[in-house]
């Protein structure tokens, strides 16, 4: 899907749920999904800036606290970076591949690993709310040129 058919279903799905998808989240969700990676918030500020000379730290912040409460971006915990799912709309489980070396991030959905790790949290008395997991490794590319 091209950025433009990303940004237009983003709309759409903010249209519906009643939220505003002003021209600071637009700028933010079009820099994630032109990027390779993940990408930290500062490095997003620093992007942002470049057409929107005034931004600070929050106005980037405020943008992924919207993009991620749409369920538009993934924020990968374990690197403190944000990356822009492209399974946005529909409900899904995400675990995600990501490669130490180039930084590729490959999303799985795996039903059967969410309601294992579910049904284990439950047998330990534990409400699981939200759940990705997070592979670190090679990708194929990576372990080809090694």
């Amino acid at each position: 899907m091209s950025v433009n058919q990303l940004v237009s279903k983003a709309k759409a799905l903010c249209d519906e749920n009643g939220v505003r998808f002003t021209p600071i989240r637009e700028k933010v969700f079009r820099l994630l999904a032109t990027s390779k990676g993940s990408v930290g918030a500062y490095d997003l500020l620093e992007q942002l800036k470049l057409s929107e000379p005034a931004a600070k730290p929050a106005t980037v912040y405020r943008a992924l606290d919207f993009l991620s409460e749409q369920g538009f971006i993934h924020k990968i915990e374990s690197t403190n970076t944000f990356w822009l799912c492209h399974h946005f709309g529909s409900e899904h489980h995400a675990q995600l591949l990501i490669c130490d070396q180039c930084g590729q991030i490959t999303e799985l959905h795996s039903d059967l690993l969410h309601d294992e790790i579910s049904e284990r949290a439950r047998s330990q008395g534990f409400q699981v709310k939200k759940q990705t997991v997070e592979v670190h490794g090679l990708c194929q590319e990576c372990l080809a040129s090694a």
